[in-house]
């Protein structure tokens, strides 16, 4: 069986659609104020990235080591709204439909972006 972080394309697949979310988040409306000031500091852009893979990395089963802080603690106090939450959803769900990612392995992402809602909504 076919671990989703093989269905990722790996680090290398993971990479490349962290890049183009985050690309896809830019472009949004509904969120690209809270990744614009990120976007012009270079080093720090290039670091929420590599937390990015890292997360996507161990959530899906590869061998990366996220070593971020919890979904509570990076989103406490940013309030991200409900419209917000669906509209950065929709930027992976898309991103994941143009990399042509199995259909199984995007349900199973978005199985887990649903189940942080709580951690990353309202807080």
């Amino acid at each position: 069986m076919t671990s989703l972080y093989q269905n990722l394309g790996g680090a290398d697949g993971i990479a490349a659609l962290v890049d183009d979310i985050v690309d896809a988040h830019l472009r949004n409306p509904v969120i690209k104020a809270r990744y614009e000031p990120l976007a012009e500091d270079p080093e720090k852009f290039e670091q929420a990235k590599k937390h990015l893979r890292d997360f996507l990395g161990t959530g899906s089963g590869g061998p990366e080591d996220y070593t971020g802080r919890s979904m509570p603690d990076t989103h406490r106090g940013m309030n991200i709204s409900a419209a917000e939450y669906m509209a950065a959803c929709d930027d992976i769900m898309n991103t994941l439909d143009a990399h042509n990612v199995k259909e199984e392995a995007r349900k199973d992402v978005l199985f887990i972006a649903w189940s942080l809602k709580d951690e990353i909504m309202h807080i």
